[in-house]
């Protein structure tokens, strides 16, 4: 069974630097923003990992136990190489002091070279705390003189991916294509079946109904099956055009 860990950065045990690391307000988010390219990305040789902040629960249909148990069966079907929940209160998300030590202290015993972050503008309140707070925390990882565990550390880029309770149009910065992983990526979210199958209204649409939609939106937009979009407040940085499509 895929280990959760729960413990305080300071006890984690060691591991290799992850390459991505995806922090999530909740178990579900990183899956339903990016499932797929954490997907792709796994099956191409990158070290993934996932923080959720919170357990999300209380919902009308969940609790801890059961939670908890859709989080690992999402996991491992995604296959990341790491999970961490970082225990902080669901719908009482804020971007405090000790909120951002404690997740400054998650990237500097992880060390990712990419994090990622919800879009910044969403009407859950729980999304827009996970992102300053997660905006801060890279910039706290880097301090030295703190008693904060090990060592200073600043990932390389952070961008944002999209899971939204708005109804936006969104203009992202680029589009990945998943067609290959749409399937992981649904079976991922399908995980989590007191969130997206329990007690949801199927009509005019379901809700994993509408996520296929989005998804195939998103990859008619660069001739592809199926995408996922992403945003970037920083320029990006390419070493060649080559992987444009």
């Amino acid at each position: 069974m895929t280990k959760i860990h729960t413990c305080h950065p300071r006890d984690l045990p060691e591991i290799e630097p992850l390459d991505m690391l995806v922090v999530a307000p909740h178990p579900d988010d990183a899956e339903l923003g990016m499932g797929g390219t954490i997907a792709k990305m796994v099956d191409e040789g990158m070290r993934v990992g996932i923080l959720d902040l919170t357990t999300g629960e209380p919902t009308p249909n969940g609790s801890e136990e059961i939670r908890r148990a859709e989080t690992v069966k999402a996991t491992e079907i995604l296959n990341v190489s790491w999970r961490a929940n970082a225990g902080l209160i669901n719908r009482k998300l804020e971007a405090t002091l000790e909120a951002r030590q404690l997740i400054a202290s998650y990237f500097r015993m992880t060390r990712p070279r990419w994090i990622f972050a919800p879009y910044w503008n969403d009407a859950h309140p729980d999304h827009v705390a996970a992102t300053a707070l997660i905006e801060a925390a890279r910039f706290w990882a880097k301090l030295s003189k703190t008693d904060m565990p090990g060592e200073r550390f600043h990932p390389e880029r952070m961008y944002y991916y999209f899971c939204i309770h708005l109804r936006l149009a969104i203009e992202p910065a680029w589009i990945v294509d998943i067609s290959e992983h749409w399937q992981r990526k649904q079976a991922s979210i399908e995980a989590y079946h007191s969130q997206f199958v329990v007690g949801r209204p199927t009509e005019p649409i379901s809700m994993l109904d509408r996520l296929h939609a989005d998804a195939i939106h998103w990859g008619t937009l660069i001739a592809r099956h199926y995408g996922e979009p992403f945003a970037t407040k920083e320029p990006l940085a390419m070493n060649s055009l080559r992987d444009l499509i």
